[in-house]
């Protein structure tokens, strides 16, 4: 699996952690960041990291910025994507199988191993193809989108 990996200045530290816990695990990580903790804005990452999640170049994303909010508001602003701030597990498990989310955002400046636990979570959810409710939301916003 292909994983892309997009950080500003305050998630440098987080992603160098993550992509080397990834690496570890198998997975193929692409980095689309910014490579030291010299200020940079967060947009330039968002945008980049949701064209190649939407272009099928990733199978997934990762966005990691000070809060998490910027850079997540960036990827969503890129068609195709639907990406969330995660904070918790429960949070990665119900994004990835109920909203089919395509890329994360995390905090760089929350808990690294929290955040490990929450990267493993939705890389091992599966998307729920079972749930019509959930289904039928999604393809609204897809929907919506191609409107």
């Amino acid at each position: 699996m292909k994983i892309g990996i997009a950080n500003d200045h305050r998630g440098f530290k987080a992603k160098q952690i993550l992509t080397e816990y990834l690496k570890g695990k198998g997975y193929n990580v692409i980095d689309y960041g910014t490579n030291s903790s010299e200020r940079v804005d967060y947009t330039e990452y968002g945008f980049l990291l949701g064209e190649k999640v939407a272009s099928k170049e990733v199978d997934y994303g990762i966005a990691i910025c000070g809060s998490a909010i910027g850079i997540s508001v960036a990827c969503n602003k890129v068609k195709g994507i639907r990406c969330g701030k995660i904070n918790t597990i429960e949070e990665a498990i119900h994004g990835k199988a109920k909203d089919f989310l395509n890329i994360i955002a995390l905090s760089g400046e929350s808990d690294i191993e929290n955040n490990k636990k929450i990267v493993d979570a939705f890389l091992t959810t599966s998307e729920n193809k079972i749930d019509p409710a959930y289904q039928n939301r999604v393809q609204q916003i897809i929907d919506y989108e191609n409107d």
